[in-house]
């Protein structure tokens, strides 16, 4: 099993929005990383929290979890999370899940940024 260490999370302003690209998978033993990194960020209370997918090849349910969180503490301030760059694997498990008509997902960064 992977060590929390392993998860990079990138943190990037532009405009409005904050950007977090973590790196690598999330799973069990990250979650509670990328948690950390999300509540972090939450804490200035952003109009809009991107969560850019593009490096994570494989996310399990406690990383989903993890992701419903933040979306809903978003809510509760009026801001919005917006997922991009999603990996197929990640994409097929938030369709299952019938999460893609939960959160707002798009394909590219600048769509992120600009939704």
């Amino acid at each position: 099993m992977a060590s929390p260490d392993d998860l990079q999370v990138e943190t990037e302003q532009r405009g409005e929005s904050v950007v977090l690209r973590p790196a690598g998978e999330i799973d069990l033993a990250r979650s509670p990383a990328l948690r950390s990194v999300l509540s972090r960020a939450q804490d200035a209370r952003p109009a809009r929290l991107v969560v850019d997918l593009q490096q994570v090849p494989y996310m399990d349910s406690s990383g989903v979890a993890t992701l419903v969180e933040a979306m809903q503490v978003a809510r509760r301030y009026r801001g919005s999370l917006v997922l991009c760059g999603m990996q197929e694997r990640v994409r097929s498990i938030f369709e299952i899940a019938r999460l893609d008509t939960v959160f707002r997902i798009v394909d590219s960064l600048e769509e992120a940024v600009g939704a």
